[in-house]
């Protein structure tokens, strides 16, 4: 009877084990398969552009709806004409948050 790695830890197993290199090879590849995945999920989730509402824009930032039409006047933090509202880039809100602009 066989086993993987991945088997007996879902069953938490408390035993000893002598590993074959190539089984143990195959195990490590997994975990670099598994966390690559889980990375890649978290970069285009962290990429994905939304366009939050001027009263959630006002809220993240804790200015008042004033300021942003002000800053949208400088150029600072400009809106988008989107469904008859205005919207921000969420990626813009975000770089005025770390500093930027």
């Amino acid at each position: 009877m066989s086993y993987s790695i991945q088997e007996l830890l879902k069953n938490e197993a408390n035993i000893v084990l002598t590993v074959d290199i190539n089984i143990l090879k195959n195990f490590a590849d997994y975990l670099i398969n598994v966390t690559k995945k889980e990375l890649e999920e978290i970069v285009l989730t962290d990429k994905a552009e939304t366009y939050p509402t001027v009263k959630q824009v006002s809220e993240i930032l804790q200015v008042d709806t004033v300021t942003l039409w002000r800053w949208n006047k400088k150029g600072y933090l400009k809106h988008i004409e989107f469904g008859g509202g205005r919207r921000y880039k969420m990626s813009e809100v975000k770089a005025i948050l770390n500093g930027g602009k």
